[in-house]
């Protein structure tokens, strides 16, 4: 009797486990709200994220969908040579953020976090948070911002100061892109931030 409930608390230890290492893409990236319904760990993360870098909820979450799509193990298109022999990467960016590893290093020795992973999406949207906090910092660039938000994270903040995104008309329209969706997810997120916040005291405290 003693083995069955035993191998029964470790099957539901088990399940939790699982569920909180979730790495499945949201069924619904469209909508923040059915996001961080099906995530509540992500929801937790952001709002953390938030506290602590002063990063609001949509703006790393949009440029995040852009990215990587909330794939943990999103990279760059394999390049080839003749259209047949893999030659490697556009970049070594990798995971939910498509962090290159020159700036995941950066945000490392900065934070002292050293065991952060790009796959897991706590330390990568702290990881954005960081970077956007940085980015307000040092190019004056509202952290609500999320226009030219994307094109310091996409260029580096070097090249944003060179303005080398005017010679890329495409990056211009994709960072357009990311400043539609990140207001569209505001509006979503004042819509049910209230529920959010309700249901995740309840979850913690009772």
């Amino acid at each position: 009797m003693k083995s069955k409930l035993s191998l029964a608390a470790g099957l539901i230890v088990g399940i939790f486990l699982l569920s909180g290492c979730a790495t499945s893409p949201p069924s619904n990236p469209e909508n923040i709200c059915s996001i961080f319904e099906e995530n509540r760990d992500w929801y937790e993360a952001a709002i953390d994220t938030r506290e602590k870098w002063g990063a609001p909820v949509h703006v790393p979450m949009a440029i995040m969908y852009q990215e990587s799509s909330f794939k943990h193990n999103a990279a760059p298109p394999m390049q080839y040579f003749l259209w047949i022999i893999p030659v490697g990467r556009a970049s070594d960016a990798w995971g939910y953020s498509q962090a290159k590893t020159v700036s995941w290093d950066e945000y490392i020795d900065e934070t002292g976090n050293w065991f952060a992973d790009r796959e897991d999406f706590d330390d990568a949207i702290d990881f954005m948070g960081w970077y956007i906090h940085k980015t307000s910092r040092v190019n004056k660039v509202s952290k609500w911002d999320a226009y030219h938000q994307y094109l310091n994270y996409h260029e580096g903040r070097t090249g944003y100061r060179r303005k080398s995104y005017n010679k890329k008309p495409w990056l211009l329209k994709v960072a357009r892109k990311v400043d539609n969706r990140a207001k569209r997810y505001s509006q979503q997120y004042w819509g049910c931030k209230d529920e959010l916040s309700r249901n995740w005291f309840m979850r913690t405290f009772f």
